[in-house]
């Protein structure tokens, strides 16, 4: 019966962690809320599930490490290649969808987040010339007792130890990510996750993981009307 008790409980746990809180990492909120004055990572200002204090760690470049990860440990990051990995920290971090795909066995962590195929290709193309000694940043580092990690194996380009954009995204992270089969139902990290995810957030989202054509094609509509908004925002600035 205790057993049965606390399944129950760990299940309404999970639950409402995904719709209404954030992540319980060691630097998340219990729940989002704005955070106007964000160093870095201001796409999620509004609803943010990270204070902004957290994000001064990011807002200088190069950034050396945050919390107890270095980022340096094959030499500093390229400004292109650090601009991508800032916007998985920040989403990791900040984000208040990130819950939305909780990890069923590891409530700090994220599972199979979709992201778009361009982001990808662009993030790999970004990082291609930098080096690396892990391929899987979460699991292979060799961390001392205050945490800090270090590398196990020698310093290769990103090039070598990943085969592409998609081995990159659904390898670096573990599985936090995968590459979407939809060029719209899926994330890139900007204002446009505004649109996706209205759709991934949807109920007939949340009961099938399969994407239905209805849904890209309401998603590219709504895209569309989206870019063709801001373009207009942009010349009226000029």
């Amino acid at each position: 019966m205790l057993r049965f008790a606390v399944t129950i409980f760990a299940v309404i746990t999970s639950s409402t962690c995904q719709k209404y809180g954030c992540l319980e990492g060691d630097t998340h909120k219990v729940k989002p809320s704005p955070e106007p004055n964000m160093h870095e990572c201001s796409l999620y200002s509004k609803s943010s599930c990270c204070y902004a204090n957290f994000t001064e760690q990011l807002a200088h470049s190069p950034v050396i490490k945050v919390n107890n990860s270095y980022w340096n440990r094959c030499g500093q990051l390229s400004k292109s290649c650090e601009d991508f990995t800032k916007k998985i920290e920040c989403f990791y971090r900040c984000s208040p969808h990130a819950a939305h795909w909780i990890d069923p066995n590891y409530t700090a962590g994220i599972q199979s987040v979709p992201l778009c195929q361009s982001f990808c290709d662009d993030w790999y193309e970004a990082c291609k010339d930098d080096s690396i000694c892990v391929r899987n940043w979460l699991t292979d580092w060799e961390r001392d007792e205050s945490g800090e990690n270090s590398c196990k194996s020698k310093c290769i380009p990103y090039s070598e130890m990943y085969a592409n954009g998609t081995d990159m995204c659904q390898s670096m992270w573990g599985e936090s990510f995968k590459v979407s089969e939809s060029s719209c139902l899926c994330l890139q990290m900007n204002k446009k996750d505004m649109v996706a995810m209205k759709y991934l957030l949807s109920e007939s989202s949340e009961e099938s993981s399969s994407i239905s054509s209805s849904e890209e094609y309401a998603c590219q509509k709504k895209l569309l009307k989206f870019e063709k908004l801001k373009g207009e925002e942009g010349e009226q600035t000029r």
